[in-house]
């Protein structure tokens, strides 16, 4: 047995060995816990409170996201144990949790539910577009979260909840320049008295991006009004309004390309020009009965209208090569709007806690695709013109959600603390095709659950457990793909069922002293089983012999286990740190069928079979077919192999220092593993540490104004690394001379290099 194998189980025993100890002694020492209440919703994160929860959770406050001056979320999530982002460049990135969805990467959900004040907000590709200025709370629920989030929340939820109350009252203005161009400007401006709170923010970033073609602009703006109807309701209104405009993410073709042009001046990306308005508008409805009883009530809409042109042009009308880096073939309209309302009702006692909830959604998914010039697809003479103007695709896809969810808190003993949820989902799907009139529908009835405990071994200190589910329902595309592009080579299954996973998880969460220096812990082991879930019959995004028809089949099999740990020292202190640690074991627990492409798909010589030609030993040799000309598919069993992009190791450390009262200064490591591009583990990526420097300084006159001074140094070292990489097929390259080799290698994979060391400069006026 190797090391590998053994190091996780001998990890999970100590760690279980060591709560039991504590475990023993806190039944004498556990002391009088008070009325529980249920701490879970998915309309507003007003409560905030670890106690009694059942689950692993982390918050980041939001004086944490302002003094950080980051410009994406992903430079605050590492600090989160568990996560890991997919970031291209900006502010738009996918977030993954505990590995789940590491192996995909071509626009699917990102397997978390993404939830803004109350509504479950989601992109076309899967990524979310957050404006970091307006963040009053961020909450990260680990573990399958489909019992309060439904579809999609497979391995947690991230809650995001915006500015809010009457600290916002006054004025904030501030300033940001740093490095590639990048700049931020932000003013806000609120008002409160005892019967209400408002405010307005209006705010700003772009850049001119470190990556050919990498620019954005996001323009914001955003605002609340909490009204106070009596001593105990409120409601609250709430918009946001962004018109962003962002180009390619910079990726280049394989190492050589990485280590010549980083930036990514040769090549097209497939998609590009993106220009995104998206609009977000809710009112929530609070009203507390008693000191234990509470209502909820939210009615949201959240519209995205992006488009974007892909599919690089390299035929005229006449059939003469276009090299153009701006020449592209399809105009892409995509809109989507999401409306709902959701309702909670909570009542909490001395042993028993409740909490009942409907979620009623209506969302619109609307396509539409045309041909922006006339066009060939090769040089031949007899192949036909694409017209500019021509619609390819026009099609609706309406959602309807009706769900019932609710979670039961009761104490089974003083320290004992029992929760279990529930829900169940009816989703409703109608496709229409408006070209030529196809209609499809379908419906899934979902159920979902969690059943945990938390034993307080002191008023300090608690064991939690839970066993919890996730699910994801198949998309119209996975269902009908055959139906709905006839002449394709993906056959339809309408009776896919939704993919599940299930989450186990044990841990700790305490204050405690060390050194004399107070301390948060939050220890958890937890392990994720994914059966079944979607894949191609025939690989994810591999070749298709010419004998085959793939299709979208229950088929996929992964296992995520491992341990996160949390620490963090007294921030009251001169020095205080953070530290955040993730060991994660990723594997494919069933993959049998992946065909790895190798050669030249487009070649004149078309596909060889390895399986007859050659030695027919199914491996596709170089030395048997010409791989510049022709192709071959060699067939591989993943099962067992590490899912890409999910580095074994994660290690996050932030040490501050506060010089004076006004002044802070913060060092920020961040570490990761080597790990793997590609699910055959051909290209083996190797791991990194950064370094990044912070500081501020603050000038106080009276009690009303506030200057700050600050700057962030991001990979001070100037460290070279990928932001990401992702490989499945052999490629034409630089690395390999332009055309295909016959292999896989580092050459062949799609990369985003970080930008090495990064600067940013700002200040900021509060009155």
């Amino acid at each position: 047995m190797t090391y590998r194998k053994k190091i996780l189980p001998a990890i999970l025993g100590h760690v279980f060995a060591g709560l039991a100890l504590p475990l023993a002694v806190g039944i004498v020492h556990a002391a009088d816990l008070g009325t529980i209440q249920v701490e879970s919703t998915t309309i507003d994160d007003r409560f905030e409170s670890k106690r009694h929860e059942a689950s692993n959770i982390a918050v980041v406050s939001g004086e944490r996201v302002d003094t950080s001056r980051a410009e994406n979320i992903q430079q605050l999530l590492q600090s989160v144990p568990g996560i890991t982002t997919e970031f291209d460049s900006g502010d738009h990135l996918k977030i993954h949790m505990r590995g789940v969805e590491n192996q995909r990467f071509r626009g699917e959900k990102p397997g978390v539910a993404i939830v803004i004040d109350g509504v479950p907000v989601f992109e076309r590709t899967g990524k979310v577009n957050i404006d970091l200025d307006n963040i009053e709370s961020i909450k990260v629920i680990k573990g399958g979260a489909s019992y309060l989030f439904g579809d999609d929340a497979l391995a947690g939820a991230v809650i995001i909840t915006t500015k809010r109350g009457a600290k916002n009252a006054g004025f904030r203005v501030s300033a940001d320049r740093g490095s590639d161009g990048y700049y931020k400007g932000l003013f806000r401006a609120g008002y409160a008295n005892d019967q209400l709170n408002t405010h307005l923010q209006v705010s700003r970033r772009a850049s001119d991006g470190y990556w050919f073609q990498s620019d954005y602009t996001a323009d914001y703006v955003n605002g609340k009004l909490q009204y106070y109807l009596d001593d105990r309701s409120d409601i609250t209104f709430g918009f946001e309004r962004s018109e962003r405009a962002k180009d390619s993410h910079g990726s280049v073709e394989g190492a050589t390309q990485a280590r010549l042009d980083p930036r990514s001046v040769e090549g097209r990306d497939y998609a590009r020009k993106f220009d995104v308005s998206l609009g977000k508008y809710f009112a929530t409805y609070a009203r507390d009965f008693g000191e234990t009883s509470n209502l909820l009530v939210n009615v949201y809409q959240f519209a995205d209208d992006t488009s974007f042109v892909s599919a690089p042009q390299n035929f005229d009308a006449d059939g003469n090569r276009v090299t153009d880096v701006n020449a592209y073939t399809n105009d892409n309209d995509y809109r989507q709007v999401q409306r709902g309302i959701k309702s909670e009702w909570r009542s909490g006692g001395e042993r028993l806690a409740w909490m009942a909830g409907l979620d009623l959604r209506a969302n619109t998914y609307e396509n539409k695709t045309r041909y922006l010039v006339d066009h060939k697809t090769s040089p031949s003479p007899f192949a036909p013109v694409r017209r500019a103007g021509t619609v390819t695709q026009d099609n609706t896809t309406d959602e309807n959600v009706q769900a019932l969810y609710g979670e039961l808190k009761f104490r089974l003993a003083q320290p004992l603390t029992v929760t279990l949820n529930g829900r169940y989902d009816k989703i409703e799907l109608d496709y229409k095709d408006k070209l030529n009139g196809l209609t499809l529908d379908k419906t899934f009835n979902v159920s979902s659950w969690r059943l945990g405990g938390n034993y307080a071994l002191s008023d300090y200190s608690d064991v939690y457990a839970n066993v919890s589910t996730g699910f994801r329902a198949p998309t119209v595309d996975q269902l009908f793909a055959g139906d709905i592009s006839p002449t394709g080579d993906t056959a339809s299954n309408p009776n896919l069922d939704p993919e599940h996973a299930i989450n186990k998880e044990i841990g700790i969460r305490s204050k405690t002293e060390l050194f004399g220096i107070p301390w948060d812990l939050d220890l958890a082991i937890f392990r994720i089983d994914r059966d079944d879930y979607i894949m191609a019959s025939v690989g994810e995004y591999g070749g298709v012999p010419t004998d085959e028809q793939q299709q979208f089949q229950n088929i996929g099999g992964m296992r995520s286990q491992g341990l996160e740990l949390a620490l963090r020292s007294d921030p009251s202190r001169k020095w205080w740190t953070s530290i955040a640690y993730t060991y994660l074991d990723a594997k494919f627990t069933n993959y049998k069928n992946f065909n790895l492409l190798l050669g030249n798909r487009y070649g004149r010589d078309g596909y060889f079979d390895s399986t007859t030609g050659g030695n027919a030993d199914g491996i596709c040799d170089p030395g048997e077919y010409d791989p510049a000309n022709s192709y071959c598919i060699e067939r591989r069993d993943n099962t067992g192999n590490v899912v890409p992009r999910v580095p074994r190791h994660h290690l996050n450390v932030a040490l501050n220092y506060r010089a004076t009262p006004r002044w802070t200064l913060t060092g920020e490591m961040d570490a990761i593993s080597s790990y793997y591009a590609d699910e055959v583990n051909l290209v083996n990526i190797g791991g990194h540490a950064t370094f990044n420097l912070m500081t501020q300084y603050d000038l106080k006159f009276g009690n009303n104004q506030t200057w700050s001074f600050f700057a962030r140094v991001d990979n001070l070292f100037d460290r070279r690394f990928y932001n990401t990489a992702r490989g499945n097929y052999d490629s034409a390259s630089i690395g390999t001379g332009g055309v295909p080799d016959g292999r896989l290698t580092d050459e062949d994979i799609s990369i985003v290099v970080n930008p090495g060391r990064t600067f940013t400069l700002g200040i900021e006026a509060v009155f």
